[in-house]
This record gives structure tokens, sequence and C-alpha cells, in this order.
């Protein structure tokens, strides 16, 4: 019963947190993005006292039921281990093996001071829930991008492992899992064996994907059980509960019982199959490439494509406050790069930042109205933010590249960028101030511009812009 609960939970939680990275419309958004911030670490870094405190709670009370149920990437290690064991004539393949503490927790510690000293890269590549996005954005649009090799890297190393040997990528290398771990040596409930019932047969040990029940001296590392529960399920005596225990279990029953020195017999069918496929359905369907159509000038030539500008400062979305403040509480889930309906958001190749989002104008604007970035961020990186506040928040300035204007370079008067800036910080004036009959060109009020980039976008001039958005360290409010 507790089994089927959690394996119907952890179904429901994988395909809410995998359609907040596969629907770019947003619309799913408000019925289950609370998924997403649900995840620990990101609850941590957004400071949400509520969902770390429940987590806390949870786990000590029946253990790391959050890592096989809410942890979309410990669920991903479950679906790969489970096609392993379909695919294997001898499903029953784990043994118990014993902890590799120096591994946990120097994982853990180098996490710790990647954490401390705002190194977002190493925070970036563990923090499972951001590995986890990664992946399921690089399928949804495919690339060749640093992101996109980076993700395809730790999906092999994940499933390799997982296949191989169940949990061990949660057990060995996750730092949330350690973390977790630690607590839940001391959960309230937990499975136990009853020596007085048990046989001997290893068959717990055997279907035990976190290869943490050593069946021989009948103890369990409770620091590596994940409450999968499937363990309950293949022990055909009842030596297995979920029971109370106070401090560390003891194996119950009859300490000096002789144990049966025969294994059972022929492991009988499978009969309840987890629901996993539906699962395996939503990734292949997720991974079909977007069409992507080339510009054309009125249908007769092809449009040259803009290029980046090289920006001293890098822009970071309105509600960070701060590139200092992005970085450091940013862990490069991708989840706002999916649901950036202009495509502004994008990975950064910097090294210092990087697969933290960045925005840029090739291919649209920061449109003044959107706040999506804002309301799906689970970290704290980009804090909601109003309509109005974002209107009026300065993330950068425009700067006017005068040999790639067009009434420098061709002699004809545009105005693109003065008629669609939203905050009218753009003034188109005379080339010649004493001939009124010369082009125009923009001069910028830096104090009226918002850095929303519309300028820039919109600016026909190619390769570059002639106008573009240099950003601000800390943003400011007009």
């Amino acid at each position: 019963m507790f089994r089927k609960i959690r394996i119907t939970l952890a179904v429901l939680f994988f395909l809410s947190v995998t359609a907040l990275f596969v629907d770019s419309t947003g619309t799913l958004q408000q019925w289950v993005g609370w998924t997403a911030k649900m995840q620990l670490l990101p609850a941590i870094l957004a400071m949400n006292v509520v969902v770390v405190v429940a987590l806390v709670v949870l786990t000590l009370l029946v253990g790391r039921i959050y890592c096989s149920v809410v942890c979309p990437l410990g669920v991903l290690q479950d679906v790969v281990s489970w096609l392993s064991g379909r695919r294997k004539k001898k499903k029953m393949r784990f043994k118990f093996s014993g902890e590799k503490k120096w591994l946990r927790y120097g994982v853990l510690l180098a996490f710790v001071a990647a954490i401390a000293a705002g190194v977002g890269p190493v925070v970036a590549l563990l923090a499972p829930y951001s590995s986890y996005g990664r992946m399921v954005s690089s399928v949804a649009s495919p690339s060749l991008s640093p992101v996109a090799i980076v993700a395809a890297a730790t999906f092999v190393v994940v499933a390799v492992l997982a296949w191989l040997g169940g949990r061990t990528y949660c057990n060995t290398i996750c730092p949330v899992g350690t973390v977790l771990g630690l607590l839940s040596r001391y959960a309230l409930f937990r499975p136990m064996i009853d020596t007085s019932k048990c046989n001997n047969c290893k068959r717990c040990a055997k279907k035990c994907k976190a290869s943490c029940i050593d069946a021989k001296n009948h103890r369990i590392d409770y620091s590596r059980c994940v409450a999968c529960m499937d363990c309950m399920k293949n022990c055909h005596h009842g030596a297995l509960t979920l029971g109370y225990a106070l401090g560390k279990a003891k194996p119950t029953g009859h300490k000096n019982k002789k144990l049966a020195a025969d294994a059972c017999g022929n492991d009988s069918a499978d009969k309840s199959r987890r629901s996993f496929l539906t699962l395996t359905a939503t990734l292949a369907a997720a991974s079909l490439v977007k069409a992507q159509e080339k510009k054309v000038d009125g249908g007769l030539a092809a449009i040259e494509d803009k290029k980046v500008p090289d920006r001293a400062t890098p822009l970071v979305p309105p509600g960070a406050w701060s590139a200092g403040e992005f970085a450091r509480h940013c862990t490069a889930c991708q989840l706002c790069v999916s649901e950036c309906p202009t495509g502004v958001l994008r990975p950064s190749t910097n090294l210092e930042t990087l697969m933290q989002p960045e925005m840029s104008y090739e291919n649209g604007y920061c449109r003044p109205e959107c706040t999506r970035c804002s309301e799906v961020c689970p970290t704290g990186a980009i804090r909601p933010i109003s309509v109005a506040e974002k209107s009026s928040t300065r993330i950068g300035h425009a700067v006017w590249i005068k040999k790639n204007c067009l009434p420098v370079t061709d002699g004809v008067s545009c105005g693109n960028c003065a008629r669609h800036c939203p905050s009218g910080a753009i003034l188109m004036v005379h080339i010649d101030a004493d001939d009124d009959e010369s082009p125009k060109i923009p001069v910028v009020n830096a104090e009226r511009c918002i850095g929303c980039g519309a300028c820039e976008n919109l600016c026909p001039a190619r390769p570059f812009s002639a106008i573009y958005v240099e950003g601000h360290e800390r943003h400011s409010l007009y």
C-alpha cells in the first residue's frame, strides 16, 4: 500500500517538473509550478523556510522519501534502473555495498565550499534538480551549446550508474542525498528487519537499488535508504516492515535464532509493474526538434543574423537586483530559460557564470509587461516583481554605435529605435543641427533607459546593431 502511494506521487512529481521545462507557454506554471519550489536546494537558496522545514520534518519522520518522490533526478534513476531490470534475465541484481564516506562527504564539502565562495558552475553541476532541468531543456531544444554538452554528459553518467547499480549516483555523489542521509539516520519510521521471520534468503538485498541492506548481519544503512519500500514488497515472509524506532534501529526478534541456510526458490514473476512507460514517452515527445525558419526580407533576400555585442557587464533579469546576488543564488536549472516567451534568456558561456542565464537581444527583447522569469524561479535568484516595478527597473542602458547607424553609413533616416522605446529614453536629432533636412540620429537618455533591449533588437543594422544595451552591476529604480 505505502509503496503504491509512493510510486503514484513520484510519477505525479516527475511529470509535473518535466512539464514545466517542456511547456514554453507558461500555462502549466499556475498549476504545477509549486513542484519546482518544493526542491530542497532551490528552497534553501530562496530562504523558503516553510518548504525547508517541511522537508526536514518529512525526512525525520520517514527517511529519504524526498529522494524517491520529490527529486526528479532521483525518479529518473529509478526509471533507468527499472528499465534495466526489465531487460536483464536476472532481475535480482543488486547486492550490499559499504558506504563510501570519503566520496560522499568529500563531494558535500566541495559543494558547500562552492556555495560559500560563489562558484556557480560547481553548484550548478552538482545540484540534482538543476541537472535534471538542463537535461529536459536540452532535449526540448536540441543544440550543441556548452549547456547541452554538460547536460548530455551528466545524463550519461547518471544513466550508466543507474543502469548498472540503481541509486549509485544518488548515494555517492549527490550532495542533497548526503545531507538528507545524515537526517534519515534518525527517522522515526523506517524499514526494519524481524530476525524471527527472516530465513536469510537475501531477496531484500538483491532488490535494494540503494544497496543499503546487509542481509547477512540484518542491518540497513538508513543514510542511503531512499524509502522506496521495494524490500518490503519482495520479502515473502513478512520479515521487513515499516516500523517505529527511536535512535538507531536494531534488528527485532530473537537474536540467537538459527537462520535457514537454504535460499528461497525461483523468483516469482513481478506482478505489479511500475507505471513509468508514460514518463519515457514524455521525454521522447519532448525531443521533437523545433523547426527554425530563416528570416527573409519581403520574401526575397535573406536577412543576416545579428551577432552578440561585446558587453562589458552581462545583463541579468529585473528581480535579480544585482549580478552578484543573481550569481550566488542561481543553480542554472534553465527553468527561466525554458519559460522566457521572447527567447531573451540563454545560458552563459562565461566560465565564472557558466550555464547561468544571461540576457541578450538578438531574437527578441524583454517586454516590460512580462514577469514570467520572476514567477518561475525556485531559488530566489530572480525575485517576484510586479509589472510596475519591472517597467521602472534599470538593468542597463543603451549605447549608440555611430559607425553602424544607417543615417551615418547610408545617409537615410531610420528612427526605429526611438519609435519602439517603451520608456521614451531615445530622442532623434539631426546630424547637422543647422540643417533641418539632414538625417536624424538617436540620443539616449540613460536616466530613463531601463535596458529592455527593444532598440537593440529592432535596429535594422546587421550584423551588429547600431545601438546595444550595456548591463548594470546593480539595478536601480527611477
